[in-house]
């Protein structure tokens, strides 16, 4: 019984480590770009955008993996996805549609 006592805990913390130590990959919205045009990143870590114009950026994917969208934000906000689906996504710019990008994630 004691065995079970400190066993549950330490499986609880195991399975969490993965998401503590999780990396965040930072992309900046600069001049209508990306400032990266294409991220390999791993299952579940995350990606920040930042928003360093004077204008409103959007982020979206129709991607199969996960589609999503972060909706609209101004200069100086940003908005942060945890990718937790593999696969490749399409990252656009739904008001500057010249903005794209593509984040990989591996298991």
């Amino acid at each position: 019984m004691n065995t079970l006592r400190y066993a549950i805990p330490s499986l609880l913390l195991m399975a969490m480590l993965p998401a503590a130590f999780a990396e965040d990959h930072l992309v900046m919205q600069k001049d209508k770009a990306f400032s990266a045009k294409a991220l390999s990143i791993k299952t579940g870590e995350s990606v920040t955008f930042r928003n360093e114009d004077e204008f409103f950026h959007n982020i979206f994917s129709l991607s199969d993996p996960a589609p999503f969208d972060l909706g609209a934000f101004g200069k100086g906000q940003t908005r942060k996805l945890v990718f937790d689906q593999p696969g490749h996504y399409e990252v656009e710019c739904a008001i500057h549609p010249e903005m794209r990008m593509t984040v990989n994630v591996s298991k």
